[in-house]
């Protein structure tokens, strides 16, 4: 829907609601400005995610975003924001996706803490991943991340490209790949593990 066309809608729904206050409304009018009016309904609900998006890229904060979108607290603005937009999981409803992505950042809490207190080990077995012999094309661009992540602080962000050069292991690594699997099969655990202490606290 264009703006002009938004503009025309609302010019019909307000002619509409003039013409229902003099009781100068036949049901077909009033019936065709409700139906401009949830075509507006609409289109206001998805603009309204684009524009907390737009002001979240800026620098806004939740704080911040919170008065503009009438709701009492930070809390209250991110919730808003996460029942609006559309979900990249299947979640079909806005609580399922609020409950989907406090799922996720449990998760990434679990992981990364877990990761921190295994920095040592994971970078040793980065190390290795990223130096394995005999990778193919896609499997030594894999390896080129690693070694990039290893030079980074966060041991996160070892985990991705662990993962990709496991995927390119040759039989010959199948020592190391199953240690590589190992640590995948933990980081799940973890998510689902925290992903049920959440959901199992009182709300």
């Amino acid at each position: 829907m264009t703006e002009a066309d938004s503009a025309l809608l609302i010019e019909g729904v307000r002619e509409a609601v003039l013409a229902a206050r003099t009781g100068d409304a036949p049901a077909d009018r009033s019936l065709a400005a409700l139906s401009a009016l949830r075509a507006l309904r609409d289109q206001l609900g998805a603009w309204e995610p684009e524009l907390i998006t737009a002001a979240r890229t800026a620098g806004a904060s939740w704080a911040v975003l919170a008065p503009a979108l009438g709701v009492a607290s930070r809390q209250a603005a991110e919730r808003r924001y996460l029942r609006l937009q559309p979900s990249a999981t299947g979640e079909t409803t806005g609580e399922a996706r609020v409950d989907a992505e406090r799922d996720r950042r449990a998760g990434d809490r679990a992981v990364a803490d877990w990761a921190r207190r295994n920095a040592s080990v994971l970078r040793r077995l980065a190390a290795e991943a990223s130096s394995a012999a005999g990778l193919d094309e896609a499997g030594r661009e894999s390896a080129d991340r690693l070694g990039v992540a290893l030079g980074e602080d966060d041991v996160t962000r070892l985990l991705p490209p662990m993962a990709e050069v496991r995927a390119h292991l040759e039989l010959r690594h199948s020592v190391l790949a199953d240690r590589l699997g190992e640590v995948g099969e933990q980081t799940d655990r973890l998510r689902q593990d925290a992903a049920g202490q959440r959901r199992a606290r009182p709300r």
